[in-house]
C-alpha cells in the first residue's frame, strides 16, 4: 500500500509537471507576471501611501511645514539599507563588515551610474526582485500544486508584517528570488541552471549554502536514489551552490587572512552560536519579565515570537498531521526546516530581544506559505491571517519609515 501510494504521489508530480512543460518560454512567464502584477501593484500602492502618512508623524499637529519630496525614499534608508550602501561604494574596509554578503552591494555600484544614487539603485534592485520573486513563486505553487494555492501563497507572503523589507534596500528580495529560481529549475530537473541561481543565492547570504539539502535530496529523488543514476555529469552542478559562498572566503582570506571572516563577524553584532531553542525560549521570558504586556519589551518580543512560531508551526505541519505534503515534495520541508534551524543557531546574546531580526529572516522560508494557503481555502484562516498579518505590517511599516527600531 504505501509503495502504491508513493508511486501515485511520483505520478501526480510528473502529470502536473508535464502540464506545466505546456506552456513554454517567455509566454508561460508572461502570463505568471500578468497573474501576479495586480497584487505586486497594490502592495506598492499601499506602501506608496503609508509613506506619504508616516509624514504625519514627524510634523506638529496643524503646522504649516512641509517635507520635501525626496523624503518618500529617503525615509527607507534606516539600519542595514546604509551598510549595504557603504560597501558600494567603499567596499570591505574593516572585517565585521563582511556579515553583509557582496553580491548586493556588487549590483548597487552596478547601477548607481544609471539611477545616480545608491539607495535608489538599491531600491530598484530589491523591487525587481520582489516582482520575480512572487512570479517564480507563483509558477512554482501552480504547477506542484494548482493555481488556487498559487494565488493565495503570493497573497500570504507579501502581507507577512516584514514583507515591507523587500521592497526596501535589504537583500531578503534578491535571495529569496534566486532561492525560488533555484527551487524551481531543481524541481524541474535543470540541474546546471539551479546550480547558477543557487551560486548566485550563496553570494547573497550566508544562508545561501544550505540549499544544497534539499538540491542533493531533488537529484536523489529524480534518478530513484539510483548509484548509477546518480554518478552522471549533472551531478557537478551542485558544485555550484557552495561555490558562492567559497569564493567569498577566498576573498575574506585574501583580505583579512581569516575566510570565516563572516562567521566571526556575528560576534560584532553581539550574536553567539547556541541550540536552536534558546532564542525561543529566551524571548518568552523577555516577555514574563516585562514590566507589563503593554511595555515596550514585551509587544516587540510578542511580535518576533507570533511569527516565528507561526512559521515554526506551518513547517512542521508541512511534515506531519493531515495537511503534510506528500513524500515527493519532502525538497520543500527540507528546505524550510534546515534553514529555521541555521536561523537560530545564532541568536542575540541579549536575553531580552533574542530573535531580534528572526521576523525577518522567517520570510525566506517559503513551503510555510505553502501549507499556509492550503489552510486558507478555511475563510476563517484566510480572514484572521489577512487582517492580523496586514494590521502588524502597516504598523512595523510606520516604525521603520519614521525611524524607530524595528528589528
Amino acid at each position: 500500500m504505501a509503495e502504491h501510494a508513493e508511486s501515485t504521489e511520483k505520478r501526480d508530480v510528473v502529470k502536473k509537471g508535464e502540464s506545466g512543460s505546456k506552456e513554454q518560454g517567455w509566454r508561460k512567464w508572461g502570463k505568471a507576471t500578468l497573474a501576479v502584477f495586480p497584487l505586486y501593484l497594490g502592495i506598492h500602492v499601499a506602501f506608496f501611501i503609508i509613506s506619504c502618512l508616516a509624514m504625519l508623524f514627524r510634523i506638529d499637529d496643524f503646522a504649516w511645514t512641509n517635507m520635501p519630496l525626496s523624503t518618500l525614499w529617503r525615509e527607507w534608508r534606516h539600519w542595514d539599507v546604509g551598510n549595504y550602501i557603504g560597501l558600494a561604494q567603499d567596499g570591505y574596509t574593516s572585517a565585521w563588515h563582511t556579515a553583509f554578503f557582496p553580491l548586493q552591494p556588487m549590483l548597487i555600484a552596478a547601477l548607481t551610474p544609471l539611477t545616480h544614487d545608491p539607495l535608489i539603485a538599491s531600491m530598484c534592485i530589491s523591487n525587481i526582485a520582489f516582482l520575480v520573486l512572487l512570479v517564480v513563486f507563483y509558477q512554482l505553487v501552480k504547477e506542484d500544486f494548482d493555481q488556487e494555492r498559487a494565488e493565495r501563497a503570493i497573497l500570504y507572503l507579501a502581507v507577512f508584517p516584514t514583507a515591507f523589507f523587500l521592497a526596501a534596500g535589504y537583500t531578503d528580495a534578491l535571495f529569496l528570488a534566486l532561492a525560488l529560481s533555484c527551487f524551481y529549475n531543481m524541481r524541474r530537473g535543470h540541474w546546471w541552471l539551479a546550480g547558477l541561481f543557487g551560486f548566485f543565492a550563496s553570494l547573497t547570504r550566508s544562508a545561501g549554502v544550505f540549499l544544497l539539502v534539499p538540491f542533493a535530496y531533488e537529484y536523489a529523488r529524480q534518478r530513484q536514489f539510483a548509484l548509477k543514476r546518480l554518478l552522471q555529469p549533472a551531478v557537478l552542478s551542485m558544485g555550484l551552490v557552495p561555490l558562492g559562498t567559497g569564493l567569498f572566503a577566498a576573498y575574506c582570506y585574501l583580505r583579512f587572512g581569516d575566510p570565516l571572516a563572516f562567521s566571526h563577524a556575528q560576534a560584532h553584532w553581539n550574536r553567539q552560536l547556541t541550540f536552536p531553542w534558546m532564542g525561543l525560549l529566551d524571548s518568552a521570558l523577555a516577555v514574563k519579565r516585562s514590566s507589563g504586556f503593554l511595555s515596550f519589551q514585551s509587544l516587540r518580543n510578542l511580535i518576533d515570537l507570533g511569527c516565528d512560531l507561526l512559521i515554526l508551526g506551518l513547517l512542521i505541519l508541512c511534515f506531519v498531521g493531515p495537511w503534510r505534503l506528500p513524500r515527493a515534495y519532502l525538497s520543500y520541508v527540507l528546505y524550510g526546516l534546515v534553514l529555521w534551524l541555521f536561523f537560530h543557531l545564532v541568536t542575540k546574546t541579549d536575553e531580552r530581544y533574542a530573535l531580534e531580526s528572526m521576523s525577518r529572516y522567517v520570510i525566506e522560508l517559503f513551503p510555510a506559505f505553502v501549507l499556509l494557503a492550503t489552510l486558507g481555502r478555511n475563510k476563517y484562516v484566510n480572514y484572521l491571517y489577512l487582517m492580523g498579518s496586514g494590521a502588524v505590517l502597516f504598523f512595523l511599516l510606520t516604525q521603520f519609515l519614521t525611524g524607530h527600531w524595528v528589528l
